[in-house]
Order: structure tokens, then sequence, then C-alpha cells
């Protein structure tokens, strides 16, 4: 839909048929305009010509319904954006990407939207779990690593890929912009060959992330702003193709029982001393949202 999008009429039809009636019965708060498209998400590598000029159109939809103040509009990128990741202060966008990044950039900047980002420490380890320790991909306890430049500490790789976004996009001009996770999570099963792909590490992961959660963190780059993380994902995809790790990142099966227990309500009682939020399944849960997908 992204070409049919790029004409303003067409994006207004869109959001009047699609946003406005639901408002404000359901709380709309973003939109994502394709999926990974910078890296190839959806096979089509000519779709990252319309994705500005979509957002435009959409973003102007919203502001002539009077809706631009509640909804913001981005996209979810890959990690695979980034040229160099590690450590940190070394982040860079690849260079194919210099050209259009820079239009996405300044449209969040114009808008004051947030960069999506979909980061996964599950892929890392997997792909190299002699070197990269489980504690710090976990969140578990552990001696983390310093960025030699910055003498910044992290004691988990998913703030380390957000600062990287963060130091890309300041070699571009744009520091100020805000970084979401738009996507993080932990598969409970896995191939053979999909190593620390556990109920274990699954309930871990997304455990130990909902205390950060709860405790308002930022990153050691941007200590003083939450980091607003959307878990992927609520439900089992079972019939999702490819590796058996694709069809396990919920925390639910899809007949609606628990596929490991996350832990919701010690984690809610154990912080309500020290944090207004509270964790539920409930349409009051602040501090971490689950993401859906629909095809």
């Amino acid at each position: 839909m992204l070409s049919t999008l790029t004409d303003p009429n067409q994006a207004y039809q869109w959001v009047y048929t699609h946003i406005r009636p639901y408002i404000p019965a359901t709380r709309i708060t973003g939109i994502a305009v394709g999926n990974e498209l910078f890296t190839g998400g959806g096979g089509d590598t000519t779709l990252v010509t319309y994705l500005v000029p979509a957002m435009v159109s959409i973003h102007a939809a919203l502001v002539r319904l009077g809706l631009n103040q509640y909804i913001q509009i981005s996209t979810p990128n890959s990690l695979a954006v980034l040229e160099e990741s590690f450590p940190p202060s070394a982040g860079s966008f690849r260079p194919e990407l210099n050209s259009i990044m820079p239009q996405y950039l300044q449209f969040l900047a114009a808008t004051k939207a947030p960069f999506w980002i979909n980061a996964y420490p599950y892929f890392a380890y997997k792909d190299d779990p002699s070197k990269i320790p489980l504690d710090y991909v976990l969140f578990n306890p552990n001696p983390g690593m310093v960025d030699p430049n910055t003498k910044l500490r992290y004691d988990n790789m998913l703030y380390a890929q957000v600062d990287a976004v963060i130091f890309a996009m300041a070699k571009m001009g744009f520091g100020g912009l805000e970084v979401r996770v738009s996507e993080t999570g932990w598969p409970s099963r896995g191939d053979e060959n999909e190593i620390g792909a556990s109920l274990e590490n699954a309930a871990i992961y997304n455990r130990n992330l909902m205390r950060r959660q709860l405790r308002n963190e930022g990153t050691p780059l941007r200590p003083n702003m939450k980091l607003e993380i959307y878990v992927f994902a609520l439900f089992n995809e079972d019939m999702k193709p490819g590796p058996t790790s694709e069809r396990n990142y919920g925390l639910f099966q899809p007949d609606g029982t628990m596929a490991y227990n996350v832990g919701f309500s010690a984690l809610s009682s154990t912080t309500s001393s020290t944090s207004s939020a509270s964790i539920s399944l409930t349409s009051n849960a602040t501090p971490v949202i689950f993401l859906f997908e629909f095809f």
C-alpha cells in the first residue's frame, strides 16, 4: 500500500476509515508504516522510495483530522540498518542508506516522532555463544563492558544496541531524536541449532526486562530518559513459517494458556513501593506494551 499512500487523498481516506472511528475508545498512539524496509523487509527494496512520502501523507491526514497530537508516525527498523554497533559510540548507518536515512530522520525531527528499532540480543548470542556472555544478554548480573570512547558501562546488550542507534543518528545531525524499542523478546523453543532458545531463558529475559521498565530506566547514554519498549510477543504464532523459534516468542499459547510464567503478579507486588507503574494484562498496563502483528 505504500505507493498508494503517497497520495494525500488516499492517505486521508485510509486514516479516516481505519483510525478515526476507533478513537478515543481505542488508545492508538502510533502508526508503523512498513516494517524493516531499510533492510529489505517484505522482500522489495524499491518500497523504501515510497516510505517517507507515505509517512508525510499519513501525518498530514492526522493533522487534518486533529489526531496528530495523539498519534506518532514512524517505521520499525532492524538492527541491520547499522554498519557498526560495537562499541556503541562507533554506531553508524550503512553507507547505502546515506541518501534516504536523512530524509526519514528529518521527518521524525519535524513531527517529534521516535526512531523505532527492533532489537534482539538473542540473535547475537545465538550466532556467537562462545564469545557473548549469556548473562550479558539476559540482563542478569555480570561484569558488563565499558565503551572505550565514552567510558560508559553497559551491563546488558539491549541498551548498548539502543545507544549505538543514538550515536548513528547523531553522526547524521539528529542526536536529539528519541529511540524506542519497537520489538524485543526471546524464544521459548527453537531448533537444535538455535542455541539459547528455551523456556528458562525466555522467562529470565522478559522478567528482567520488565523489572528494568518498572524502574523507568534509561540507557547509559540517556540515563534520565526512560526507554520505552514493546515486547514481542503476547501470543505464539503457531502457523508462522521459518525456524521453530519464530513460532515461540509469545508469553501465551494461541489458545490463551501460558507458554511460561513471566511473573506478572510478583513483579507488580515487589515494585509497588518504588514505582507507580504496574504490570497487568488489562487496558491500564503502561510499562510494557505487547506487540501484535496483523496480516
